[in-house]
């Protein structure tokens, strides 16, 4: 027994070693370089439509949860299979080197015992983890935008749009006035600019944009991060963990899911409030 208990302190210190290695090589700044030139071409397309199908993705997860917790675990692991998200560039490059990774890791007899199938979902898994970070990255540097521009909270694209909708129009009316730039902002001082329904819907548009390009390069700032603090090394771990425990793909789900939906949440609450108080 005491025997026993030393391999498998042996394996996780070795397995704790070559994946701070890996981490390093594949997150650190030139390893997320390397990666994020794979987002140059149809990932920029596919960026947008995978923002949008964040929620779907949320609600498929939580009724897979759902699902298993009353009692029909394979209808719940089914579900919780489903890919939601269009495989991006980046997504594959990702996968691929962990699934590297994990046959190093068997070469050196400290693989993990589960089977092909539920390393192919829980690599999977892993992957759209590393997405909702680049989500979190990106509400983040949002609120960092209100903050700088605004003096306000603005905790995603919804509570931004309407500042910087006013802004533009404001600009754009001051160069338009026939008095001249100093006669607008004496004018608008006192008649301030009326927004139309089109130019916030245009902004937004324009912004969700912007911020679906910002959330596929995030992990040129996450990344490193991550590895500093050393959240991708005990992701891993995680990982590592459940493929030696599990029988099959977990339905359940990590936190920076849920996080970057409270985000939503949080950016849409502010936003109706703001509005019901003006």
């Amino acid at each position: 027994m005491p025997e026993t208990a030393s391999a498998d302190l042996q394996t996780i210190a070795a397995r704790r070693a070559e994946v701070t290695r890996f981490t390093r090589a594949r997150y650190g700044i030139s390893g997320t370089l390397r990666l994020h030139r794979a987002a140059f071409g149809l990932d920029l397309l596919r960026a947008p439509l995978n923002v949008a199908l964040a929620p779907l993705f949320l609600l498929t997860r939580l009724l897979a949860m759902f699902i298993s917790a009353m009692g029909a675990k394979r209808a719940g692991t089914w579900l919780a299979g489903r890919h939601i998200f269009l495989k991006s560039d980046i997504a594959r490059r990702i996968e691929t080197d962990l699934t590297g990774f994990l046959d190093h890791l068997a070469t050196r007899g400290i693989g993990p015992r589960a089977g092909p199938e539920t390393i192919r979902q829980e690599i999977a898994r892993h992957t759209e983890t590393r997405n909702a970070v680049a989500e979190i990255t990106t509400s983040l540097l949002v609120l960092l935008a209100g903050l700088l521009l605004f003096d306000r909270a603005t905790p995603g694209i919804i509570s931004l749009t309407g500042p910087l909708a006013e802004m533009r129009a404001y600009s754009t009316a001051i160069e338009d006035f026939t008095l001249g730039r100093g006669m607008g902002r004496m004018w608008y001082a006192v008649f301030p600019v009326e927004l139309t329904p089109m130019q916030i819907i245009l902004t937004g548009v324009i912004l969700a944009m912007i911020g679906s390009i910002v959330t596929t390069f995030a992990g040129l700032i996450a990344d490193p991060l991550q590895v500093a603090t050393g959240l991708h090394r005990r992701r891993l771990m995680r990982l590592l963990t459940r493929l030696d425990q599990a029988e099959a793909p977990s339905s359940s789900l990590e936190g920076e899911h849920l996080l970057a939906r409270i985000g939503d949440l949080g950016d849409v609450a502010l936003s109706l409030w703001r509005s019901l108080r003006s």
